[in-house]
């Protein structure tokens, strides 16, 4: 009766809440990000340890909710201008390359094979958008130089990973195309090129239209619907092109950024709200996602070196051309560092190759927990030790 009871969706949306919500307030009372407390939260009640939840399909999209309405709150906070910088092409660039080459040869250092090692390669090339942003957002930094490298890099990052995973499921099955491949990139630039200017042109000013309408001062929360229905409608149709939702949810958010609202709700207030709820359970379904339990002695080892390797090649590969465009010492450290958590990004790229058969359980499960060591670890580092001593 009880196992009965704990399956029902409704206990494990009930569940799901309570423990997000409680690790954001755990997270506040230590003085961390609220990634932290989140994960941490997700381990213990996850397979791990107490073993009420797991990461099902329901966990899955409700997490996957969250980040879309995270990503449109942190595009809300951008100017497209600020974003859409060539200079951001190169660190993002070499922080696909770099970890690309040092991934997939760690991988022939253990003894995998040349699939398995192109998709460890191919897993570390990915940068988790939504980690960084959400611990700058918290810390009020989102409008420095560096902030707006890792965004802009990390957004170019999306694009060059979808290139990178579709172009080792290729090489892989010995399908390797030119074409099918330019033909995503076009597809990409072309929603980014479009979705901007349709946003710009027409969308933005039509939320101003209907702030200023009847409607809307009947009805306060007319425009806070319709903004959200834009950030769902771009997440959509950056999902048909086969680029992350996330990345559509973000654009929409930054199209609207301009947008002034004085009879209606301000749709930034509440999609705020939405934004504590849902990015706290899709924070606590990344702790859910990692079993410790399938460790073994050779795994272990392998995790803790692809660990090491992913932050590194991140580091040095974001540091070094940030450098070279004129960021400080500092400001390139911390575009490297929050360059380095790969969250649900890698563990989409290690999902797909575990289910396609091209990896192996072990090399799932050590891509799995080396995405949530890095998502642990850049928080940490970002708040206690670069920001710190910013103000020191």
């Amino acid at each position: 009766m009880a196992e009965s009871l704990i399956s029902t969706i409704e206990f494990q949306m009930s569940l799901l809440l309570f423990v997000a919500l409680a690790g954001y307030l755990l997270a506040a009372r230590i003085n961390q990000s609220a990634v932290i407390g989140e994960i941490l939260v997700g381990i213990m009640i996850g397979p791990s340890l107490l073993g009420l939840i797991t990461y099902t399909d329901f966990v899955a999209s409700v997490a996957h909710l969250g980040a879309i309405i995270l990503l449109f709150v942190v595009g809300l906070e951008f100017k497209l201008k600020d974003i859409f910088n060539l200079k951001y092409t190169w660190i993002a660039l070499s922080g696909v390359i770099v970890p690309w080459i040092m991934g997939y040869y760690l991988a022939k250092l253990f003894g995998y094979d040349f699939g398995s090692a192109v998709f460890v390669g191919t897993a570390l090339t990915a940068t988790s958008i939504a980690i960084t942003a959400n611990v700058l957002r918290e810390m009020g930094k989102l409008q420095t130089d560096a902030a707006k490298a890792i965004i802009g890099a990390a957004v170019i990052d999306d694009v060059l990973s979808l290139l990178a995973l579709s172009i080792s499921t290729q090489i892989v099955g010995g399908t390797f195309s030119v074409g099918s491949t330019a033909i995503i990139l076009l597809k990409s630039i072309a929603f980014l090129g479009i979705g901007s200017y349709v946003g710009l042109k027409f969308l933005s000013p039509m939320v101003e239209k209907l702030d200023r309408s009847n409607i809307a001062k009947k009805f306060p929360e007319f425009v806070f619907i319709f903004a959200m229905m834009l950030a769902f409608l771009y997440a959509m149709v950056a999902e048909v092109i086969h680029l992350s939702a996330i990345v559509g949810s973000f654009l929409a958010g930054m199209v609207l950024e301009g947008a002034f609202v004085k009879h209606g709700k301000d749709y930034r207030e509440g999609a705020e709200y939405l934004h504590i709820i849902f990015a706290s359970i899709f924070f606590v379904s990344l702790g859910i996602l990692a079993d410790v339990k399938a460790l073994s002695l050779n795994v272990i080892w392998f995790l803790l070196a692809l660990t090491v390797i992913a932050v590194i090649s991140k580091v040095i590969g974001c540091y070094i051309p940030a450098k070279l465009q004129g960021l400080s010492h500092k400001d390139a450290s911390i575009v490297g560092w929050g360059m380095s958590p790969r969250g649900e990004v890698a563990m989409i790229v290690a999902l797909i190759a575990l289910n396609a058969g091209l990896i192996k359980q072990d090399i799932y499960v050590s891509l799995v927990l080396m995405s949530l060591l890095t998502t642990i670890l850049t928080p940490i580092i970002l708040r206690n030790w670069l920001y710190r001593q910013a103000v020191n």
